[in-house]
């Protein structure tokens, strides 16, 4: 081997190819006679593989249909089979993969999902043997990898992750872990951009589900947040610690959980702020100790920060209303709700559903009516998130926690990446 100035070199150890003598060889090939060509492809089978995901109104015999299967006894056993129909029948979006003879006819039929977050998945395996059909379910583990994609702002957020092929599981997760510094709701601007690292659990190669979003970027209005999903290896072991089961950090080490929600609603928006206003229903100027947010009846109402039920049941113009009293002396107020979740002295957590949207109470029509409360005094529910706390990665941690952000910040810049070059 020779050194040089620039790198290295390798020296020539064999002759040059082109140099060497070359031989031409020629031999002739007797062909098979075509009746023997023709017997061997008369007895030669075809295997055909042919995927697809269930319907909530299939049939045996309309996702046979669709697998380009016509195979009647299959049809038959599908029908008659108590796991068959457990598992495939009135359940969407299974993916069913189907192994079929040159003359459509049914040889394998796989099914897999996956229905929890134990790690695992199910299948389902129907197959042809020479006494018939058998069928068997089997359990395996999901095999995790990461995504990256990335998205901008032109409507909503869910309308982004959309264009973009992001889950809306996904969406979910962003707008929960920005939930202290973004107001989804009213806050969203056309441009807003946003970049995300994601988990898919996959089961023999398939995709199954989304998981956990691992790191994400979202810029609002130019300003730009930022966060990674980790879990303090010294608590990790300890179950009396709240944070052994991880959390949403900022890449300075910040934790993203605050006291408060900004809303208690996911995805809304504010239809009467914390102000003076003509009242709706009684015809007069009166101030407005709450916001109110606008929801069909049934969506989901989250309780804003942890603490404990202070009455639950029915109070003059609220209707159905709910009062939740926080350790900061604060109380928060749920309104003409639809149904109550919760009782008087039950311990809630932050995010836990206590009710939900209706037009019960002094009102016009169905929505949220929010109110935040500290000593008594009636405050705007839009600052509550400002007054909220959060906690740092330990000392101990951070050497870990800064080799986790350093690789966060790497693949949300490859995940933008991917934005630019889509968009070009």
């Amino acid at each position: 081997m020779l050194a040089s100035a620039g790198g290295l070199a390798v020296a020539a150890l064999a002759p040059d190819v082109s140099d060497q003598p070359v031989q031409q060889v020629l031999e002739s090939v007797q062909p098979l006679a075509l009746s023997q060509q023709n017997e061997v492809l008369e007895n030669h089978a075809f295997r055909l593989y042919r995927s697809e995901q269930t319907r909530s109104t299939d049939s045996a015999d309309s996702l046979l249909r669709r697998l380009g299967i016509d195979d009647p006894a299959a049809a038959a056993y599908l029908r008659s089979n108590e796991l068959v129909r457990q598992s495939l029948f009135g359940r969407a979006g299974r993916n069913v993969r189907a192994e079929v003879s040159d003359d459509s006819a049914l040889l394998k039929l796989y099914a897999r999902w996956s229905t929890d977050d134990s790690g695992m998945f199910k299948r389902l395996v129907v197959e042809k043997t020479v006494s018939g059909f058998s069928t068997r379910i089997e359990t395996a583990p999901l095999t995790r990898s990461s995504k990256l994609s990335s998205g901008t702002i032109q409507s909503s957020l869910f309308a982004a992750t959309d264009d973009a092929g992001i889950p809306d599981s996904v969406a979910v997760q962003i707008a929960e872990i920005f939930a202290g510094d973004i107001d989804f709701h009213r806050a969203l601007r056309k441009g807003d951009r946003f970049s995300v690292v994601y988990e898919t659990l996959e089961g023999d190669g398939e995709p199954m589900r989304s998981g956990r979003v691992l790191s994400v970027e979202f810029v609002n209005n130019g300003k730009v947040y930022q966060a990674t999903w980790f879990r303090d290896p010294s608590v990790a072991q300890d179950t009396r610690n709240e944070r052994n089961k991880g959390g949403y950090f900022t890449l300075d080490g910040q934790s993203l959980k605050r006291s408060f929600l900004a809303s208690p609603l996911e995805f809304s928006r504010v239809t009467s702020g914390f102000k003076t206003r003509f009242h709706p229903v009684l015809k007069q100027w009166r101030a407005h100790q709450g916001v109110d947010y606008a929801g069909t009846t049934g969506t989901a109402v989250r309780n804003v920060g942890d603490g404990v039920v202070e009455f639950s049941g029915v109070q003059n113009g609220y209707g159905n209303v709910v009062f939740v009293g926080h350790r900061d002396k604060s109380t928060t107020v749920y309104a003409h709700l639809s149904r109550i979740d919760v009782k008087r002295g039950q311990s809630v957590g932050q995010g836990q559903v206590i009710g939900a949207v209706g037009a019960t109470g002094r009102v016009t029509g169905p929505h949220l009516h929010f109110e935040y409360r500290v000593n008594g005094n009636y405050k705007d529910p839009l600052t509550i998130t400002r007054l909220s706390e959060s906690v740092s990665v330990s000392v101990a941690a951070k050497p870990t926690f800064d080799r986790v952000a350093t690789d966060a910040r790497l693949l949300l810049s490859a995940a933008a990446s991917v934005r630019k070059v889509n968009t070009e």
